[in-house]
Parts: C-alpha cells; sequence; structure tokens
C-alpha cells in the first residue's frame, strides 16, 4: 500500500519507517497535520497511519479532513496516550486499527496485511460487478409481462430500506439479478455488493469465507484473510442458495445477523460490521424447518420482505425481448429491429425451460455463435429445437382421432400443471374422476399398443 505516516516523534518515525517499508509497502513521513494534508492533496494513498496527539493539530481532527479529500482511506492509529475516549472517537470514525505505543512490530504488519488484503478484495469486487455491469446491462428486469413488472415495483420499494430480503425462485431465474437490483437502488449503492454462493463452498471453509480468519487459524492458513462480511462493510452482503447452509453455521449466521458482530477464524476478538443482507434459495425453506434441516428463528430473520421470481414457462411472452437482449451481448451487428426471426421465437415459446433465463441465454449463445449474418433463425438453434419442430410438423400432417387429440391435450395439461391432476381437471373442465379414467384409458392402449 501507500501509506502516509503521521507523526512528530523523530525517533518514532526513524524506528518504523524503514520496518513499515521491510512489511513491503511505501511509506511517506511526516511531521504534522497540516503538512499530511497538503501532502494528501498532491498525491494518492491508500492508508493514514496517524498518531494521537499533535501540537499542531490533533490526529481525530487530521482523520476528518484527510476522509473529505480521500473518503475510502483506511486509517490506523498509532498513540502513546490511549484513553477511552479517544478510542470512542476512533470507533466514530471508523478507523481500521487502534494500536497503543510502543507498538509490536508483527502486530502493526499484521493489521497493515489485512488492510492491505482487504483493499485487494474490495478491487476485485469492483472489478467484478463492472464486468457483470457491463456483460448484463443494467439492473432492471427485462419484461413485458405484469407479473415481472409487479417484481419491479416491489424491488424499488423494499431497496431504500435497510430491511432483510430473501429472494425465493428455481434455478436459473435471476435471483442474483434482483439482488443487484436492490443494492443499486438502495442507499448502499456507493459501497459494494459482496456475492457468495452458500452451496459452492467446502463445509470446513465456509466460517473461514463469512468471518475471515487470522494467521495459523487452521493448517494452510499462512495468513490473515477478511471475509465477506468485512469486505462488505457499509454495503450488501448476498448469500445464495441460504439454504445449502449447514445447521452449524446457521446458528453462527444468525448470532451476526442479531447482533452485527464477527469474529474471525481463530481470533478473540470481534468487529462490528454495518451490512444489509439479501438471501436467496431455490429450496422451500418451510419445508426444511419441519424436517430440522433448516432454522425456523434464522428463516424468519432473512425474511422481513420476501420475493418471488417467476420460471421462465410462466412467462413465455418475455422470451422475445429476453432473446433480442441477450443477443446484444454477442453481437454489435445488425438492425435491432431484425435479431431474431419470428419462427425462431414461436419455436423457442414451445420449450417448457427447466434451465429459465440462463437456459436461454446458453440457447442464445449457441446461435449467435452459429449465424453468419442476423436475424437469428430457427436453423442457429441447438439440434433438440429443430428435431422438436420436425417432430410436429410429421404430427400434424397425420390425421389423428378424437381420442388422440384428447389424449394429447391431457398431456399437455401434465406438462403446464407438473403433473398436479386437480389443477389439470380444472383446466380441462372434467371432474377429477374423469380424468383418472382418461388417464388410464390412454395407459391401457399405450401397453396394448
Amino acid at each position: 500500500m501507500q501509506i502516509l505516516f503521521v507523526d512528530d516523534d523523530e525517533s518514532v518515525q526513524r524506528s518504523l519507517g524503514p520496518q513499515i517499508k521491510r512489511f513491503g509497502h511505501q511509506v511517506t513521513i511526516c511531521s504534522d497535520g497540516p503538512t499530511a494534508l497538503m501532502i494528501m492533496r498532491e498525491q494518492n494513498f491508500d492508508c493514514l497511519l496517524v498518531d494521537l496527539n499533535m501540537p499542531q493539530m490533533p490526529g481525530l481532527e487530521v482523520i476528518a479532513a484527510a476522509r473529505e479529500i480521500r473518503p475510502d482511506l483506511d486509517v490506523v492509529i498509532l498513540t502513546g496516550n490511549a484513553t477511552e475516549k479517544s478510542a470512542i472517537r476512533a470507533i466514530e470514525q471508523e478507523v481500521q486499527a487502534y494500536i497503543k505505543k510502543p507498538c509490536k512490530l508483527d502486530h502493526l504488519e499484521d493489521k497493515l496485511a489485512r488492510i492491505a488484503e482487504g483493499r485487494e478484495h474490495r478491487i476485485q469486487i469492483a472489478a467484478m460487478m463492472q464486468r457483470l455491469k457491463h456483460a448484463e446491462g443494467e439492473s432492471r428486469l427485462i419484461s413485458r409481462c405484469d407479473v415481472m413488472e409487479q417484481l419491479q415495483t416491489m424491488i424499488e420499494k423494499v431497496s431504500p430500506t435497510d430491511s432483510a430480503v430473501l429472494i425465493r425462485g428455481e434455478t436459473g431465474t435471476g435471483k442474483e439479478l434482483v439482488a443487484r437490483g436492490i443494492h443499486e437502488l438502495s442507499l448502499r449503492s456507493q459501497s459494494s455488493m459482496v456475492p457468495i454462493n452458500c452451496g459452492a463452498l467446502p463445509e470446513h471453509l465456509i466460517e473461514s469465507e463469512l468471518f475471515g480468519h487470522v494467521k495459523g487459524a487452521f493448517t494452510g492458513a499462512d495468513a490473515n484473510r477478511v471475509g465477506m462480511f468485512e469486505l462488505a462493510d457499509g454495503g450488501t452482503l448476498f448469500l445464495d442458495e441460504i439454504g445449502e447452509l449447514p445447521l452449524a453455521m446457521q446458528a453462527k449466521l444468525l448470532r451476526v445477523l442479531e447482533t452485527g458482530d464477527i469474529r474471525p477464524l481463530g481470533s478473540t476478538s470481534t468487529k462490528h460490521v454495518d451490512v444489509r443482507v439479501v438471501c436467496a434459495t431455490h429450496r422451500d425453506l418451510e419445508k426444511m424447518v419441519e424436517d430440522g434441516e433448516f432454522r425456523e428463528d434464522l428463516m424468519f430473520r432473512i425474511n422481513t420482505f420476501e420475493v418471488s421470481v417467476p420460471p421462465l414457462r410462466d412467462r413465455l411472452e418475455d422470451i422475445d425481448v429476453l432473446s433480442r437482449h441477450l443477443i446484444r451481448r454477442h453481437r454489435s451487428d445488425g438492425d435491432d429491429a431484425h435479431l431474431i426471426t419470428g419462427d425462431a421465437v414461436e419455436l423457442l415459446k414451445t420449450h417448457s425451460w427447466p434451465g429459465n433465463v440462463r437456459e436461454l441465454a446458453n440457447v442464445i449463445e449457441h446461435a449467435a455463435i452459429l449465424c453468419d449474418q442476423l436475424p437469428i433463425d430457427v436453423e442457429n438453434l441447438p439440434t433438440h429445437f429443430n428435431r422438436r419442430r420436425l417432430r410436429k410438423e410429421v404430427a400434424d400432417a397425420t390425421p389423428k382421432s378424437l381420442k388422440e387429440l384428447e389424449q394429447e391435450a391431457i398431456e399437455s395439461a401434465m406438462t403446464r400443471h407438473d403433473g398436479n391432476k386437480p389443477a389439470v381437471a380444472a383446466e380441462l373442465g372434467i371432474s377429477l374422476k374423469t380424468l383418472y379414467n382418461k388417464i388410464n384409458a390412454g395407459q391401457a392402449k399405450g401397453e396394448a399398443a
């Protein structure tokens, strides 16, 4: 890091300056606050290491003025006159460390290393989110259907609050996009949104990922590590697939959500963080609570406000607008009005989309690669779409009996309602008993054939 070291004691300057360089940082040394602020206006610094009691300008005033010049500046206080009052004011100014003189060099080195690692993580996350924005565009949901407009309205209402939000929906529906939309419309939008997939982490690493660890906390922990909660301090932490979190970690997460205090693995001290938590899941948490797989008190804690993202099969009218949006991720040529043919869109609408928008994105990427010149047409779609089209053409060309048409209507309704027979009977306008009789008759005929 680029560190500005401000201390009026020349002996301290002589002893610590070379050591900070030995730690691997660049250091600029000055003896008073006004000089430090003048230097800060001319150079960029990552960290301010400052004494509290200096004659021209007290350290706390230097910190306040420095933060006006560089709001994201990390601060370490180094003082020989530690008092409860100064410690409280340091907490109010959100300094990263408060160290008493004479300080132990390994303690100072660890504090600076942890700050440097935290800054590196924040830079990586900011770059990742910038790439995500570039790839996906704005976080407003791409849709023309009423249910998605209602979802967008709910997002706009809950975003300015600090309420915990639980996003429900099948895999691939765009739950992370909803979470990013909530963050970008929130009062925390200038800070980071840190995403973590609870289902993608080995169980023995989850605690370290969430809360961090100190050097030597376990085999292989050869350096301090900043956890996701600390990285998200002041911003939003997105816990995707919260239903995959082991019970032991659920209890620790609940405690953090209730107190705001985190304790890195292997550490004896806690740190308070200000984090808004947004969770997402594709699982039935109520059923998991009944089965003893998810804590009921945690479920109540994370779903102060709940939103549901509908599957793509329930909003097929969005296939057209979503496809055009996705094509523009991969192709810059062609007229916006002629990105995909009507025949291709209609063929896409015949699919059940078990993978939802994520599956559609893969299909469009495939088509964009095969298509030499826009618009994308049916022959550019993956092979299984064209096989379905040919089967349909053959089926349409063959005369069918009334019984066959009846069985097709039943099968189609069963697909739409995921095998829910009462719903199928209601849609077809027949009794449940009649439906079972017709299904059995169709099965018997198939076995006989």
